[in-house]
C-alpha cells in the first residue's frame, strides 16, 4: 500500500488543496481547519447547511496564513465570498485545538472502498487517500495502526457519512444517491477517522503498512 493523495482544508468546508508531501503534528495535517465560517450567532457553518462553500478554494498563502480564493483570511474580500456563498454575513475566525474537527484531525480513505462504491473520492474530504487497499479492507482496519515512515496514525472508526459526500466537488450539483447507496451497500460509513499516535513527515508515494491491534486478524 502507498500514499496516493494528500489533501488538507485551510478554511473548515471550503474546498482543499493537494499536496505532494504534509507535515503531520498530534492535531494532524499542518494547515489543516485554521479557519471556520461562523454565524452571527457564532456557531460555525458546514456546507451540510451552505453547499454553496465548497465551491470556494481554501489554502495558505506565501505568509503561511489561510486564504479564500487567493485572498487572506482576514481581508474584506475573503469576507465578501463567504458572504455571497451563504447568503448571510459570516465572519471568518481562527480556530484551534479540537474545536477545529468535528470527530478526530485526520481523514483517510482508501482506493478500495472509494472504487467499489465508484464515486469521486473527494466527496469523502479525506487527508490521505491510500493506494493498493484490498475491496473493502478498511472496514476491518479500527482498532489498529497505520504507519507511514516514522508516522503512525491509529485507526478509531469508520466515519459516518452526509449530505456534503452528495455534492460534486466541481459543479456542487447534488446526487442524493450517492448518500443513499453508502447507507445501502456501507450502513452509512465510509473512511476512516484517526488520530496522530507519533508525528511526522508524509509524502505522495510513501509506503503503507497496516498493524492490526493486538488478538484481531486484519488484513497487512
Amino acid at each position: 500500500m502507498r500514499v496516493k493523495e494528500l489533501w488538507r482544508y485551510p478554511v473548515k468546508s471550503l474546498r482543499g488543496e493537494q499536496l505532494a508531501e504534509a507535515e503531520v503534528s498530534s492535531n494532524g495535517i499542518v494547515g489543516d481547519r485554521r479557519v471556520a465560517v461562523v454565524s452571527s450567532e457564532s456557531r460555525v457553518i458546514t456546507s451540510r447547511t451552505k453547499p454553496r462553500l465548497l465551491g470556494l478554494q481554501g489554502g495558505i498563502g506565501a505568509d503561511g496564513e489561510p486564504t479564500v480564493n487567493g485572498w487572506a483570511w482576514h481581508t474584506q474580500e475573503a469576507a465578501r465570498l463567504v458572504q455571497q456563498a451563504t447568503g448571510a454575513e459570516s465572519p471568518l475566525v481562527p480556530m484551534s485545538g479540537d474545536e477545529a474537527f468535528d470527530v478526530l484531525p485526520l481523514l483517510v480513505a482508501t482506493d478500495g472502498a472509494v472504487n467499489y462504491l465508484g464515486i469521486d473520492s473527494r466527496r469523502l474530504r479525506p487527508n490521505i487517500l491510500i493506494a493498493d487497499v484490498a475491496g473493502l479492507a478498511e472496514r476491518e482496519w479500527p482498532g489498529g495502526t497505520l504507519t507511514i515512515g516514522s508516522v503512525r496514525i491509529r485507526v478509531a472508526k469508520l466515519r459516518e457519512r452526509c449530505v456534503m459526500t452528495t455534492f460534486d466537488p466541481d459543479t456542487l450539483r447534488q446526487d442524493l444517491n450517492v448518500l443513499r447507496r453508502i447507507v445501502d451497500k456501507l450502513d452509512g460509513t465510509m473512511a476512516l477517522d484517526c488520530a496522530v499516535e507519533e508525528p511526522g513527515l508524509i509524502r505522495i508515494g510513501d509506503p503503507v503498512a497496516f498493524l492490526p491491534r493486538s488478538g484481531s486478524h486484519g488484513r497487512l
